[in-house]
Order: C-alpha cells, then structure tokens, then sequence
C-alpha cells in the first residue's frame, strides 16, 4: 500500500507502507521494484491519492490549478504508466482510478476539481477501451462527499468562501471511507467501468441524465448562493 505525503495511520490493517510521492517518478520506480522483488505481478493497482481544491474562476490562483493537476491527474497517470507494461506481460489486471462525482456533476465554485476529476474519468474509460484486449479492466471511482481527512491535508485555497462550504458538505455526509471502500470493492468485482459507491452521487447522475433543464436550474440556484455566502 502506498501513501502520499502522509503518514500511514496507526490503527491499519497489517500492511507494507511504503514510501511514494505521486508526483516523483523515482518513487514509482522504487515501488514497481518492490512489487516485483516481493509479489512478482500486480492485480490491482488503486490511483487513491490526490489533494482537494476548487474555488471561482476569478478567484483561485493558477497555481492552485497547476497543483491540482500535477497530483490529481498527472499522479494517476505515471501510476498507470507504471504499471500497465506489467499488467500487459502477465494479460490481467485492473486499474482503479479514484475520480469524484465531480468529474460527472459539475457544481459552480469547483472548476479546476471538476476539470481534472472528470480528466481522470476520460482517462480511466480510455484505458479500458485500449487495454481490453491485454485483459485488463479500468474502473472509475466516483463519490459525492464523505468524511476523510483529505480537506485537513490539502493547502487552503484562494476562495475561502468554497473552502467553507466543502467543508460543512464533507462534514454532514452520512458516508465514511468504509462504506466508500466496500462498494469500491463490489463495483471492482461486479467489473463496472464507473463505480457510483453512494446514493447521492446515483442520485446527481441520474438528474443531469433524465432532465438537464432541472439539474442546470439546481447548480446555477448553488452558484447564487455561493456569491451570496461570499459576500456575507
């Protein structure tokens, strides 16, 4: 199992933590070479690590938006590279790249997360088409919110504003990283290309499907009272 630039927790379940900073192709190479010393194959492979963001188009800073994509998806994608040359030699395997409802729901206030969660989704689809004859799988993982420590490991952001509502989503979601895990794990068993673990996240996805006019009205009434909640 590999961490980011976080610690592994305490109270985990028995496991190898190895270093690796998503970001550092030398740390991808020393993991690969763990995994072949020690496992001589890899089954799954689990893009997980990434870094919270969002904010107004005229508010967060371009280096936000620079950061966002050198973790969020430039992190999946030397992961992948990584690791598909293996996958490809022993014909099996599945990919599991952890998107968010964001990359299918696009709220105001989050443009640099919805762009680069939904980069992940258009990735993880396109390697299932171009790895399908190898015999390996991509799903991708798409939740609402749900209770992590992802926003306290994450810089602050330019729009405070955003960072707050976020937070109070995250906080009174029902759903914690247990429940997220195990349909995770169903959705990988059952070989679903985009996991929805959560009832919110079927819910938003099946608005913007059956009636885009409702589903626009919903986010453009959320972008009013974003500016409202800023001016306060």
């Amino acid at each position: 199992m590999a961490y980011g630039d976080l610690n592994p927790p305490t109270d985990s379940i028995p496991g190898t933590y190895l270093k690796l900073d998503i970001r550092n192709p030398h740390d991808w190479a020393a993991v690969h070479e763990w995994v072949v010393s020690n496992w001589g194959g890899l089954d799954l492979l689990i893009n997980n690590a990434g870094v919270a963001g969002g904010g107004r188009i005229d508010v967060a800073s371009m280096e936000e938006w620079e950061q966002i994509f050198s973790v969020n998806l430039f992190g999946v994608v030397r992961g992948v590279r990584e690791f598909v040359p293996m996958m490809k030699a022993q014909r099996s395997g599945h990919i599991v790249n952890v998107a968010s409802l964001a990359g299918l729901v696009h709220p105001a206030g989050m443009a640099s997360y919805n762009a680069v969660k939904a980069a992940v989704v258009a990735l993880t689809e396109t390697l299932g088409h171009e790895l399908d004859e190898w015999g390996i799988k991509a799903s991708a993982v798409c939740p609402s919110y749900f209770r992590t420590n992802l926003l306290n490991s994450s810089p602050p952001g330019a729009d405070r504003a955003v960072g707050m509502v976020i937070g109070r989503m995250v906080d009174r979601s029902p759903f914690g990283p247990a429940d997220i895990a195990e349909a995770v794990l169903a959705g990988v068993e059952r070989g679903d290309d985009v996991i929805l673990p959560d009832a919110a996240a079927q819910g938003a996805v099946d608005l913007k499907r059956s009636d885009l006019a409702a589903y626009n009205a919903m986010m453009r009434a959320q972008a009013r009272k974003l500016e409202q909640a800023a001016g306060e």
